[in-house]
């Protein structure tokens, strides 16, 4: 098994480099066999649990985490096998369906500002912001100018996140049309997940040029320094896990992440401990 020493951030979209989006590379694996994948990302699964730790101590920055990808496209499978390694006291996950409610008397934004994490945690975002630009983009509600309104909006407003402490970090899970067909055919097959099954989802289905189209544009419009997208092959869900566990895992790292001076003198507390022993 011969593996890149920099294969995931091959995984990062630069500029216009939008190869990334193709039926060829949904089975991508750069070299990794599913039981070395495995391991590999047990172990990441634990560094993430002392990284998270060590982000909380800190409390100086914040960690957001953006999923995004077709219906069938595994975002709630990251959730479920990546990002439990989090503690949950420090962790929200958050699905932004349709704007509903109060929501829509707001500009599209608000809801999401609000459920950005706060210093010393870790937000999930299955499914965002981006949201209300793919789908008005694909059911054609946005003019070329409002398209390009919306993504300058949203540039601004991950540059003031990342200015205020808030580390970004986007991914596309990018699956094939026939592995779409395969889980979607396995929703109806499976008596336990028929309730996953939504007639919409054949509707959108018949959009996935429109929808390929609209990622495209998307990623390679908005992945900057300080908020990258990453597109990752997603057919092989041991790979997926492997690939943002990877990710995840050097970009904690990456935070330049302290630990808070004592409040106490060590060894002052420590001899008053042993007298109480």
């Amino acid at each position: 098994m011969t593996i890149h020493p920099t294969w995931a951030s091959q995984l990062r979209v630069k500029g216009s480099k939008t190869s990334l989006i193709s039926d060829a590379s949904t089975e991508e694996t750069y070299g990794w066999d599913k039981e070395s994948a495995k391991r590999k990302t047990e172990k990441n699964l634990q560094a993430l649990e002392d990284l998270q730790h060590h982000l909380y101590a800190d409390s100086s920055k914040s960690l957001l985490i953006v999923l995004q990808g077709i219906d069938a496209g595994g975002k709630d499978g990251v959730v479920r096998n990546v990002f439990t390694a989090f503690n949950p006291q420090g962790t929200t996950v958050t699905s932004f369906k349709a704007p509903a409610g109060r929501e829509t008397s707001h500009d599209y934004l608000w809801r999401v500002h609000a459920a950005c994490p706060s210093k010393g945690s870790i937000a999930v975002f299955n499914r965002s912001h981006y949201e209300d630009l793919i789908v008005p983009m694909v059911h054609k509600r946005l003019t070329p100018r409002r398209v390009e309104e919306r993504c300058q909006h949203i540039r601004d407003f991950e540059l003031m996140l990342s200015q205020e402490g808030t580390k970004i970090v986007k991914f596309l899970l990018h699956i094939s049309r026939d592995e779409q067909w395969e889980r979607l055919m396995a929703r109806l097959d499976d008596p336990h997940k028929n309730w996953k099954f939504s007639m919409g989802d054949l509707a959108e289905r018949e959009r996935w040029p429109l929808y390929t189209a609209a990622f495209k544009k998307i990623v390679t419009g908005t992945s900057v320094d300080h908020a990258p997208w990453y597109v990752i092959p997603a057919n092989y869900k041991w790979f997926r896990d492997l690939a943002i566990s990877e990710i995840v895992k050097n970009t904690l790292e990456g935070m330049s992440m302290r630990w808070p001076k004592p409040s106490i003198e060590v060894e002052t507390a420590r001899r008053a401990l042993k007298k109480l022993k």
